[in-house]
């Protein structure tokens, strides 16, 4: 039974409110220690982390990087920050919740997940539910009866019925 639906392309954008830009704002503000007038590399990754609730990787950082600077600026201003933020908050919400949560199983940092990475987050979350439960939810999520549930495979099973929502 194939699962995963086409949710990654046709979610729903978020709306950016005005606490949103607010929260945006004072965020900059926080991480331009040196009131520069612009965030660095090293600003941008805490803006990232207290805006998210996560380091962003080297190769996302460079991404931000190069999108937000101009040609004659030194780093990001508030203005591209806004921008950025904005589409990162309305476009990556449910895909980087789904990451964050994948990453909480894979604690050995192999990018998919096994059998026992399931027991050992739900022994945490869920101490009284059954093996048999863990083993059902372990099964569907590895679709392709490998022993391997990879990041594609786990994002199929979180995003299941959300097309429709």
């Amino acid at each position: 039974m194939e699962m995963c639906s086409l949710t990654h392309f046709a979610r729903k954008q978020r709306e950016i409110t005005d606490i949103d830009k607010k929260k945006f704002e004072t965020v900059y503000e926080l991480c331009d220690t040196d009131k520069k007038g612009y965030l660095n590399r090293e600003d941008l990754k805490m803006a990232v982390v207290m805006l998210f609730g996560y380091k962003p990787s080297k190769s996302e950082t460079n991404m931000l990087m190069d999108q937000a600077q101009a040609k004659d600026s030194p780093g990001v201003c508030i203005e591209m920050f806004m921008c950025l933020m904005g589409k990162k908050l309305s476009s990556d919400d449910h895909y980087q919740q789904t990451r964050q949560i994948f990453n909480t199983f894979d604690v050995n940092c192999r990018g998919f997940l096994k059998l026992e990475d399931f027991r050992t987050a739900f022994s945490r979350v869920a101490p009284r539910l059954p093996e048999r439960t863990v083993l059902e939810a372990f099964r569907l999520a590895d679709q392709d009866s490998d022993g391997h549930v990879s990041f594609r495979d786990f994002e199929c099973v979180i995003s299941y019925g959300q097309a429709n929502s």
